[in-house]
């Protein structure tokens, strides 16, 4: 699903993948502290006017939106609206907002992202319902703000890779460019886990994610106020082509919904 490399350029062009993905044999111990004092979801205000930016070449040769302003306050989205509007760029088919959220299946690795750009240190909160028993709940952080997928696997990411039940909901990854490479961070899932890092992820339930960088180069991923990984990066995704976040997904239906991106103080 994922691979190493800042790529600007990508291909539109949806054709129809098969995941395959990489199991790891041992289950390892999670990098950081699992009791992360609790954060709940901050209240959605009015939405941030869109402002523009410098043009961005598209894949297809032609003009991809402008990226949007830096967020230097808190920016959020509710979705209670008929359409994406302008502050999103949605690199396949399928987007959609039903019912006040943001929903979509089959997307295969062509994500939705936010033009507004991120800070270096921020928090970004949202919640997530993955309606399929398989889970695999997705997003990205730290982006350029164009990338796809452009083959079975998603070889081109641009950003830390953050899933939540993935591989048929046998593992949690935070991952850096590639959801396959050796050093990313993860966590086997089992039923009937008690450790709640460790239990799948359950259909038709909203999971209140964190994400957060507050260092300059430690990425965590918080769910439900509990610290799933983190991982310490010695070449940290910051400034021109890392900075963007997405909303993601691989085949199964997914909903997405109080999206709040705070800036945080190095």
């Amino acid at each position: 699903m994922v691979a190493c490399g800042v790529v600007r350029f990508r291909c539109l062009l949806v054709t129809t993948l098969a995941c395959a993905g990489c199991v790891p044999e041992d289950r390892p111990k999670a990098h950081g502290s699992s009791s992360a004092a609790p954060s709940a979801l901050l209240a959605a205000p009015s939405r941030p006017r869109f402002e523009l930016a410098t043009e961005r070449p598209a894949p297809d040769g032609g003009h991809a939106p402008p990226a949007g302003a830096l967020i230097t306050a808190h920016y959020s989205d509710n979705f209670e609206r008929p359409s994406l509007g302008p502050d999103w760029y949605a690199t396949g088919g399928g987007w959609t907002l039903r019912e006040g959220r943001l929903c979509v299946a089959n997307a295969h690795n062509h994500p939705l992202w936010l033009l507004r750009r991120l800070p270096v240190n921020a928090r970004i909160e949202f919640e997530a319902t993955s309606s399929s028993p398989e889970g695999d709940l997705k997003v990205e952080a730290w982006g350029d703000g164009l990338s796809a997928a452009t083959g079975i696997s998603y070889t081109n990411a641009t950003s830390y890779v953050i899933i939540f039940g993935g591989w048929k909901n046998t593992l949690h990854v935070l991952a850096r460019l590639d959801e396959h490479a050796a050093d990313r961070t993860f966590l086997r899932v089992e039923p009937g886990e008690t450790d709640p890092r460790a239990q799948p992820v359950l259909p038709d339930r909203a999971y209140r994610f964190k994400i957060e960088r507050s260092d300059g180069q430690t990425v965590r991923y918080f769910v439900d106020d509990i610290e799933i990984l983190s991982l310490k990066d010695k070449a940290p995704l910051v400034g021109d082509g890392h900075e963007h976040f997405a909303f993601n997904d691989w085949e199964v239906p997914v909903c997405f919904d109080n999206l709040n991106i705070t800036p945080l103080k190095s």
